[in-house]
């Protein structure tokens, strides 16, 4: 009797020492993440620039639209004329270039936080309604996103910000419009596959409505894709808000925002090079980072990618 006892505890901390050596899903999440050099590296760069945005006013060295005459054009301290006191150096009005750009992330990255927002919502919805009624919604809704896919992104956004006018708001509803396509395509596409699984199939003989199948049952099993997909898109978001600007549809001066800035430096780029360099630069690396971000995403989420490594 002692004996089985003691084989019994034996076997019960085996399993025990077993169930411990696989991780939560939350932790595995993470060392999959953190275990891609670059997604941690762009990771820690994009963590970095977005800290320096949301304390700009506190941080920065000047305000953005000050202007500091007597300072026009000065290079960056590290080349002859330069000063410690303006880092990145001056623009064509004596504005300082750090600042500024400080203070243009917090409009660059809020627009595209917000049209990566407002373009997942209905495109989920409209995914969702697609795929549960493919034969009469979806139709209508596919041929629709057929027609605004053979335009491209960036002249369909233009198209709609000249109807809108410029603007911080319409900058938002354009860009979400233009990515619209990607969204309830991928939905579509990972509902479908979904649909024809067990745990719906019990979920509908359990007596389950519709929009409870929708949003309860089957969308949080598509999050996946769409959470690396909004990382793409949030980079592509940021490159049409500084094409916009660039255009002068965007942001207006003299509010600082990365696209106007290349856009009010572009008369100077042989002269100061540093006034173009410096948006352009910080516009590269960001989305850079946050594409490398994605990858890390993907890899973390995507199980088949987990067995074949």
């Amino acid at each position: 009797m002692t004996q089985t006892i003691l084989n019994n505890l034996a076997t019960t901390a085996e399993k025990d020492d077993r169930s411990d050596s696989y991780p939560s899903p939350l932790k595995e999440f993470y060392q999959s993440f953190f275990a891609n050099r670059g997604a941690t590296i762009a990771f820690c760069f994009m963590l970095l620039v977005l800290m320096a945005a949301i304390f700009a006013p506190w941080i920065a060295p000047y305000d953005p639209i000050t202007q500091y005459r007597d300072h026009l054009m000065q290079p960056p301290m590290w080349q002859a004329g330069g000063s410690a006191a303006f880092p990145l150096g001056t623009d064509e009005v004596g504005r300082d270039i750090l600042s500024r750009l400080m203070h243009g992330g917090r409009l660059s990255l809020f627009i595209g936080f917000c049209a990566v927002v407002f373009a997942l919502i209905p495109g989920a919805i409209l995914g969702l309604l697609a795929a549960f009624y493919p034969r009469v919604i979806g139709i209508a809704v596919m041929r629709l996103m057929d027609i605004m896919m053979s335009m491209p992104t960036l002249l369909l956004a233009v198209a709609i910000m000249a109807v809108l006018g410029p603007g911080l708001l319409n900058a938002m509803i354009a860009i979400a419009i233009a990515s619209l396509p990607g969204y309830v395509r991928l939905t579509r596409s990972s509902v479908m596959m979904e649909l024809h699984r067990d745990y719906v199939t019990a979920a509908r003989v359990g007596g389950a409505g519709t929009l409870r199948l929708m949003f309860f049952t089957v969308l949080p099993n598509c999050m996946a894709p769409l959470i690396v997909h909004m990382t793409m898109s949030f980079s592509s978001a940021i490159l049409e808000i500084a094409a916009l600007g660039f255009l002068g549809l965007g942001i207006q001066p003299p509010q600082p925002e990365w696209g106007t800035m290349l856009a009010s430096a572009r008369e100077y780029m042989e002269r100061a090079w540093w006034i173009v360099t410096m948006p352009g630069l910080t516009i590269l690396f960001s989305v850079v980072s946050i594409n490398l971000i994605g990858d890390g995403l993907r890899d973390a989420l995507d199980p088949r990618l987990k067995q074949a490594g």
